[in-house]
């Protein structure tokens, strides 16, 4: 079984933390930057059909350098804020950059990444009342529309390992709790989970993890961080202090002067995807 260490609050502007004997570092200079001398990945904009809402909606799915039908790969579905929609991560976190700069590294297993709307409506624009009913609803009615025509959606027109191993999900502010929802909701689907800086659509601790036994036995990775200066950080702390006393392994991050910000779940993402899909026996 692979197994997960609790990790301590960081080291003063380090973002420093230590991993099985490895210590993580904040994001080197340059990580976001684009570099014209490695291969690139691609970022398309493609449309499925939600049985969920009875409409065709649209989603950004990165490949990595070289995709080949030949080759299955594992997958990461990254979630936006309230306010964003599939281009919200592509246009201020550059992903894409970013992975590519970790895959030329060597850093970064080549994963396929999939940038959803996380508004699971007919009018999935983010107009409007943003904070109302309607748009919460819409939230957790993705839940659905990600398990049941999404996913599927995927694994069918690309080529992608099929098995709860080989998926991950993660999120900044909302799609921070929707991940820890959708992703501690379904083990029989993801195995590795991360919230950036959640919001306070996250579930209680207790309903989040009914049973701490089964879900240290079945997650491989647990990823929960957010900024010291972020006015949400109760939300991430309040599920750490859960987990740690009812012994549920879990990476617990606490950034220095880290705000609710892009500068924030850049770095994040920057130590996720180096940790996902690798063996942590």
């Amino acid at each position: 079984m692979k197994r997960i260490i609790v990790l301590p609050v960081l080291l003063m502007f380090m973002a420093q933390f230590a991993w099985s004997g490895q210590v993580l570092d904040k994001a080197p200079e340059g990580f976001d930057i684009f570099n014209p001398d490695i291969p690139a990945g691609k970022v398309e904009l493609v449309s499925y059909f939600s049985t969920t809402v009875d409409t065709v909606r649209q989603v950004r799915i990165y490949t990595p350098p070289g995709y080949s039908k030949e080759v299955s790969y594992p997958v990461l579905y990254l979630l936006h804020g309230i306010g964003g929609d599939e281009s919200e991560w592509y246009n201020n976190g550059v992903p894409h950059i970013i992975f590519d700069n970790l895959i030329a590294q060597g850093k970064m297993e080549p994963m396929i990444v999939v940038l959803p709307n996380g508004r699971a409506k007919k009018n999935d624009r983010a107009e409007g009342n943003i904070y109302g009913p309607e748009m919460t609803q819409a939230f957790a009615n993705f839940e659905k529309d990600l398990i049941n025509d999404l996913i599927p959606f995927v694994e069918k027109e690309y080529s992608v390992i099929k098995d709860r191993e080989s998926r991950a999900i993660a999120g900044l502010s909302m799609g921070g709790g929707q991940s820890l929802n959708f992703g501690l909701g379904n083990l029989e689907v993801f195995s590795w989970v991360g919230g950036f800086s959640s919001a306070p659509n996250t579930k209680v601790p207790e309903q989040l993890v009914p049973d701490p036994a089964k879900a240290t036995d079945m997650l491989n990775l647990l990823y929960i961080s957010c900024g010291d200066a972020d006015n949400l950080i109760s939300f991430s702390s309040r599920t750490h202090e859960y987990l740690e006393k009812n012994n549920v392994p879990h990476i617990y991050r606490v950034i220095p002067g880290g705000k609710h910000d892009f500068e924030v779940w850049k770095d994040d993402l920057y130590h996720y995807v180096q940790l996902i899909f690798k063996s942590r026996d």
